[in-house]
């Protein structure tokens, strides 16, 4: 433990000395960080999906990083400083697990979640769906959302039933696009509808579809850079049979390579 905590001293000691030092370190502002906490998000997030844990590592120090700028800055305002913030962390941690800290007993995870929600609406929680950040990416969104409201009962019986809805959503979509005369705002209703149920269908199913689609992005990425250094000419002179060849043999590349 003591190492761990002398780690985070340092850490707090060097953004001490960069914020009075460096120019660019003391010229930063909460607003000027924001993109650049989002970039290192998604750099720990690409880690994640490959599971390099030296990436990993790298990437949990550069977003603790971040943590302590925004906590310093805060501190210079006389908002709050690092301390406060975690000790809020700790006591919201407490608070949100009585069958750890308290006398409730659960049986499994979906009682943890479903009694995390309503502590949540009891601390002051005007909405279920309040702590689903408007910012989140439409995928990540829809899945938090409707993960949440599952917790107060809102939810199909069975995965079953969110399957036809699928289907509906495909038929109405289909039906939107066959006829004609719709807007191109009703289309992409139709068709946000048919991926929100598709998200829903895999929720029942355990299949987190932000992970699910990053990893078909990792494949498309893989397969095509292959097709580009194996063409030996401009890609725009392959015939489509060409580069469908040249795909075949990056599956099969990859596969082997795994």
């Amino acid at each position: 433990m003591q190492h761990k905590l002398d780690a985070f001293g340092r850490l707090l000691t060097i953004m001490d000395e960069l914020r009075e030092q460096c120019p660019w370190d003391r010229k930063q502002t909460l607003q000027s960080l924001r993109n650049l906490t989002i970039e290192e998000t998604y750099e720990l997030a690409d880690a994640i999906l490959k599971e390099d844990l030296d990436e990993i590592r790298e990437e949990i120090g550069d977003l603790m990083l971040h943590m302590v700028f925004y906590a310093k800055i805060a501190e210079e305002k006389g908002a709050f400083d690092i301390a406060d913030a975690l000790h809020e962390e700790c006591e919201k941690l407490i608070e949100r697990h009585p069958h750890i800290y308290g006398d409730l007993e659960v049986e499994s995870e979906a009682e943890v979640k479903k009694n995390w929600e309503q502590i949540k609406l009891k601390s002051g929680k005007k909405s279920v769906l309040g702590g689903v950040p408007e910012s989140l990416p439409a995928m990540v969104k829809a899945y938090r959302m409707q993960e949440k409201t599952a917790q107060v009962g809102f939810d199909w019986e069975n995965s079953g039933q969110v399957w036809e809805k699928v289907e509906e959503e495909l038929k109405e979509f289909r039906q939107t696009m066959e006829e004609g005369g719709y807007s191109q705002a009703e289309k992409e209703d139709e068709f946000g509808d048919i991926l929100f149920s598709l998200i829903n269908y895999a929720r029942f199913h355990d299949i987190d579809p932000e992970t699910a689609l990053a990893r078909v992005n990792q494949k498309f990425k893989f397969r095509f850079e292959y097709i580009e250094a194996h063409a030996g000419r401009d890609l725009r002179k392959l015939s489509l049979e060409e580069m469908d060849t040249l795909w075949n043999e990056a599956k099969k590349h990859r596969r082997n390579a795994s």
